[in-house]
């Protein structure tokens, strides 16, 4: 096993443990009730899969960038929302409910969508992409589907151990996710260099800005959903994309630090919204 599926095993395991943290909070009751809102599911998996990856696309296309950049952008456009997430949703005012059920329906909607959808990017693109059903099933099934499932189960049957553990399954995850990354830094630093020229920060901040503005559009009447949803639509999971640039490209490190710079830019890019959603929601309930 070489190091780069090492990173990513971790990689997954950390954000599984993320999901299974948050699914301890949720509750299978609570969670039931995401689903009685298709038509806010429905816009969220408008802005997630459709309206995003078009976006990646003409940023791709108008933009000067590298080939590693372009790849990387559109498959996380095609990538489900990524475990670390929910908790920053819920800061916002997401509630556990509609987050940890977009998380889940995400997940099962990307297990079609992004083989399809890198397949007709790659033409659009001009370089053909078959990615194996496997490869997405795997990634979404054991860092997403699998940790839901276990910890609603857990949680239904131990809602004591479950109180107590979920905060610090969280913090372990966190540590984790951030030593996982740590080698990818290491490793890739002049790749990491290299793409920090041209137009690459700004294509990544403008991709981040659209799914923020997208989403909070596209999130209806509710004030929270509308944040939750924006953080979903910028937010994308890098183990999915990581996995398939793995495959496509094994020995190129420049597409998998894109993913890293990717999710470093974004943070920062989306640091201001996140600001104020929570000045909004504070305002209001002071109100």
């Amino acid at each position: 096993m070489n190091a780069a599926k090492l990173i990513g095993l971790g990689l997954n395991f950390s954000m599984a443990l993320m999901v299974f943290s948050v699914a301890l909070r949720a509750g299978m009751a609570r969670t039931r009730i995401a689903f009685e809102a298709p038509g806010l599911l429905a816009r969220a998996l408008v802005s997630m899969y459709i309206v995003m990856p078009a976006i990646a696309v003409a940023v791709a296309l108008a933009f000067d960038l590298s080939h590693a950049l372009k790849v990387a952008l559109v498959l996380l456009a095609l990538s489900p929302v990524p475990p670390i997430l929910p908790g920053k949703q819920m800061k916002v005012g997401g509630s556990a409910e509609f987050v940890l059920g977009l998380l889940v329906v995400a997940a099962a909607a990307a297990i079609l969508v992004v083989p399809a959808g890198v397949a007709l990017v790659g033409r659009i693109l001009g370089r053909e992409l078959d990615i194996p059903f496997g490869i997405t099933t795997s990634v979404v099934a054991t860092s997403v589907l699998l940790p839901v499932a276990a910890g609603l189960v857990v949680g239904r049957l131990a809602p004591r151990f479950a109180e107590k553990a979920a905060r610090p399954l969280s913090l372990v995850a966190m540590v984790l996710l951030l030593l996982t990354f740590l080698p990818i830094l290491y490793v890739g630093r002049h790749a990491l260099a290299a793409q920090l020229g041209g137009f690459t920060v700004v294509a990544i901040v403008l991709f981040t800005f659209a799914g923020l503005a997208v989403g909070h559009l596209l999130g209806g009447p509710n004030a929270d959903d509308r944040s939750a949803l924006a953080l979903a639509t910028a937010t994308r999971h890098p183990g999915v994309a990581l996995a398939i640039l793995n495959y496509v490209a094994p020995d190129d490190k420049a597409p998998a630090v894109v993913v890293v710079l990717y999710l470093l830019v974004g943070l920062v890019a989306a640091a201001p919204y996140v600001a104020w959603r929570k000045r909004a929601r504070a305002s209001a309930g002071a109100a």
